[in-house]
C-alpha cells in the first residue's frame, strides 16, 4: 500500500490487525511526509528514533494478539504535553532546553496503548493565540490555499501545528488542548475533526498550564470515528489531577450508530452575530437541515448571557495565566537571562521574563495581574466569575428542557492569512473565539466537524455542544452530521 500516511486511525488499525501493513511501514511513511513538509513548520521536534522503536514494539504486540485500538498508530503530540526526554517548550523561549524527566498522563496513556509518537507539534506560545503566530518556533502554516492565491494561511490556534499536521497527512492524528477553542477553531480552519471533552474527562497532569479551570486535552483527527477511538484512550481518572473525574470511560466508537432520530438539537438565537458572513449563516442553516433530515428535532433556544462570554473569558483566562506563569522565573528550569554585574534577584526575574515571554504572553500576564490586583479584584475577576456561573446556568436550563445537543458555527470566518490580523488590534484576534469560549466557561464537551467550503475553497466547520459527560452521544450526533455533510475535500499539495 502506498501513501500509508493518508490513512485514518480506524483504517490503519484494521489494516494492522489484518496483517496488511506493519506499524514500522506506517511510521516510515509518516516520517517521510514530515521531512518533506518543513514549509508547514508543523513538527518542531522530530523524534524518528523514538517513533521507530515504538513502532517495532507495537508490531510485536499486535502479533501477540494484545493490541488496544491505538496500538501501532503514528500520531503527533502538541508541544504543551510534557514528554520524557524530549523537548517540551510550550513554544516559548522561556522553556528553551527543558526536557522533562516524566511523561504527561495523557501522553503516557497513549504510550501505554502502543501509539507511536512522531514528534512534537507547533502551537501558540503557552497556548495563547488563535493563529499560531505567537510561537517561538515561528508560524505554523496551513496546508490549504485560497483558490490560486499563494498567500500563507493560518491553521488556527493554539493547536495550529496539530491541525496542519493532521490535515496534511503528516500523522494519522494528534493531541491538542482547548482553553477557549484551541482544538475546535483550528480543526474548523483545516477541515478536520476536533473534540474538547467535558472538563475533568482528561487529566491535565503534565500539560503545561495556561488557565487551569478551562484547559482540557482532546484529539484532532481525520474523522469522527477516529476522534472516538483516540478520545477513549486519552480519557480516564488520574489521582495526580484533583479536577480529574472518577467516571468510567465508555467505548465511544461502539456508540457511533448514526441514528439520531428523536434527538432534540438546540439552535441558540444569541449566536446570530451582527455582521456574520452569509457563508457561515448558510452553513449553519444547512447543518440544521441535515440533522433534521436525519430525524432530529430542531428547537430554537436562548442562551441569554452569551454576549458576556468573551469579556468574561478574557478576564478569567489571563488571571489564571498570570498566576500559573509566575513559576517561570529563571531559577529552576528553562532559560535564565545573562545578568550584568551588580544585578540582584529582582533584575534576574525581570530580564528573564522580558526575554523569555513573547508579546502576547506578556500582554495576558499583565492583564491578569491587573484584574487580580487589590483594587480591581471585585470589579473584574469576581464579576467575571459570576458571569461564568450565569453562562453555565444557561446551558443547564436548556439541557434540563430535554435538549440533547446544540448546533452552532465553529468559527466566525474561514482561515485568514498569516499577518492579516496584526498585533495592532489584538481584540480582532480574540473575536475568533466568539463561538467556542462559552463551552470552556461551562466545562461542556464540544466538537467541530468539517461541513463545507467557502467561495475560495477553504474549509468551514460546524460545532456541536453536548451535555456534560455525554461525549458518546455528542460523537454520535457529530457522526450523523459528518455522514450527511459528506466532506471529503483535501488541500492540494504545494509544500
Amino acid at each position: 500500500m502506498s501513501d500509508l500516511n493518508k490513512l485514518g486511525l480506524a483504517e490503519a488499525r484494521d489494516a494492522l490487525r489484518a496483517g496488511d501493513v506493519t506499524s514500522v511501514e506506517l511510521t516510515e511513511s509518516c516520517l517521510k511526509a514530515i521531512d518533506e513538509a518543513d514549509a508547514l513548520n508543523a513538527f518542531v521536534h522530530k523524534t524518528p528514533e523514538i517513533a521507530l522503536e515504538r513502532a517495532k514494539a507495537a508490531d510485536d504486540r499486535i502479533k501477540g494478539g494484545d493490541a488496544p485500538s491505538m496500538c501501532g498508530l503514528p500520531i503527533g503530540v502538541k508541544d504543551l504535553f510534557c514528554t520524557k526526554g524530549v523537548p517540551s517548550q510550550a513554544a516559548s523561549k522561556i522553556l528553551e532546553g527543558f526536557k522533562p524527566e516524566y511523561e504527561s498522563t495523557v501522553s503516557q496513556q497513549l504510550v501505554d496503548a502502543g501509539a507511536v509518537m512522531l514528534g512534537k507539534l507547533n502551537m501558540d506560545e503557552f497556548a495563547m493565540g488563535s493563529s499560531n503566530e505567537t510561537s517561538a518556533y515561528g508560524n505554523a502554516v496551513s496546508p490549504w490555499r485560497r483558490g490560486n492565491d499563494d498567500a500563507q494561511l493560518t491553521p488556527g490556534g493554539s493547536s495550529g501545528g496539530s491541525a496542519s499536521a493532521v490535515s496534511a497527512d503528516l500523522c494519522l492524528a494528534a493531541t491538542g488542548t482547548d482553553t477557549g477553542g484551541s482544538i475546535r477553531q483550528p480543526a474548523a480552519f483545516v477541515g478536520i475533526t476536533g473534540i474538547k471533552p467535558t472538563y475533568g474527562r482528561c487529566s491535565r497532569w503534565g500539560i503545561v498550564a495556561f488557565a487551569s479551570s478551562l484547559d482540557q486535552a482532546g484529539p484532532m483527527t481525520k474523522n469522527v470515528r477516529d476522534a472516538a477511538i483516540m478520545l477513549e484512550t486519552m480519557c480516564g481518572h488520574d489521582p495526580k489531577d484533583s479536577t480529574s473525574a472518577e467516571l468510567a470511560v465508555p467505548n465511544f466508537e461502539a456508540m457511533l450508530t448514526g441514528d439520531i432520530r428523536g434527538k432534540k438539537i438546540g439552535i441558540p438565537k444569541e449566536y446570530r452575530m451582527d455582521g456574520m458572513p452569509s457563508e457561515i449563516e448558510k452553513l449553519w442553516a444547512d447543518g440544521a437541515a441535515m440533522l433534521k433530515d436525519a430525524g432530529a428535532e430542531m428547537v430554537d433556544i436562548s442562551l441569554p448571557h452569551t454576549k458576556y462570554a468573551l469579556p468574561a473569558y478574557y478576564v478569567i483566562a489571563p488571571a489564571e495565566a498570570s498566576s500559573n506563569l509566575a513559576r517561570y522565573d529563571g531559577v529552576r528550569y528553562g532559560r535564565r537571562a545573562q545578568l550584568a554585574q551588580g544585578d540582584g534577584i529582582t533584575e534576574m526575574y525581570e530580564k528573564t521574563r522580558a526575554e523569555g515571554f513573547g508579546h502576547e504572553v506578556q500582554r495576558r500576564v499583565m492583564i491578569g495581574t491587573y484584574v487580580l490586583s487589590a483594587g480591581f479584584y471585585d470589579a473584574y475577576y469576581n464579576r467575571a466569575r459570576k458571569v461564568r456561573n450565569l453562562i453555565k446556568k444557561d446551558f443547564e436550563d436548556v439541557f434540563a428542557k430535554g435538549i440533547d445537543a446544540i448546533l452552532t458555527p465553529a468559527t466566525p470566518s474561514a482561515s485568514f492569512g498569516l499577518g492579516e490580523m496584526t498585533e495592532a488590534d489584538p481584540v480582532q484576534m480574540y473575536l475568533n473565539d466568539v463561538f467556542t469560549v462559552t463551552v470552556n466557561l461551562a466545562g461542556l464537551p464540544g466538537i467541530s466537524v468539517p461541513a463545507g467550503l467557502d467561495s475560495q475553497g477553504l474549509p468551514l466547520g460546524l460545532q456541536l455542544i453536548g451535555r456534560p459527560w455525554d461525549e458518546g452521544d455528542l460523537l454520535n450526533t457529530a457522526y450523523a452530521l459528518e455522514n450527511a455533510a459528506g466532506f471529503v475535500a483535501k488541500p492540494g499539495k504545494w509544500w
